[in-house]
């Protein structure tokens, strides 16, 4: 066996399509590297302001105080909902965030999952940095003061 015969037998056509799509991953890996190759070099320059950030912000702790008259009346309801759910079933202790959703979804709270992104977004519910959730305590305050 001979020529095209011999490389249709012994699957040639499937090696060499093979080959060549290798070699186009490669080559787009390799120029997606290097168009962003500048973003790297920038966070490689920056790479000491970022970590005084980083410890600025842990620095900062819990206890952030904002003035919350901006806040909209949906957006307080859905806080004092939530706030009651940590209170009353989690004993108001840090909370994990996707069982104060699961618990949301079965109380009938519509839209847990975005109303807990704009509660945190609102600075209400705030991270504790050890994966866990707490609610601001100025804004406590003023649930209670209420």
């Amino acid at each position: 066996m001979f020529g095209l015969e011999a490389i249709s037998h012994y699957n040639g056509w499937v090696i060499s399509l093979l080959g060549v799509s290798i070699v186009f991953t490669g080559l787009l890996i390799l120029s997606f590297s290097v168009a962003q190759l500048h973003n790297i070099l920038n966070l490689w320059d920056n790479r000491k302001s970022l970590f005084t950030k980083k410890k600025e912000i842990a620095k900062k702790g819990i206890e952030i105080v904002e003035d919350f008259s901006s806040l909209t009346d949906t957006t307080k309801e859905a806080a004092r909902q939530f706030y009651t759910l940590t209170q009353i079933i989690m004993n108001d202790e840090p909370f994990s965030l996707p069982r104060l959703i699961d618990l949301a979804q079965k109380t009938g709270i519509s839209s847990p999952y975005s109303t807990a992104n704009k509660l945190i977004k609102a600075n209400l519910m705030i991270p504790d940095q050890k994966g866990y959730f707490v609610f601001n305590k100025g804004y406590i305050q003023t649930l209670e003061g209420i």
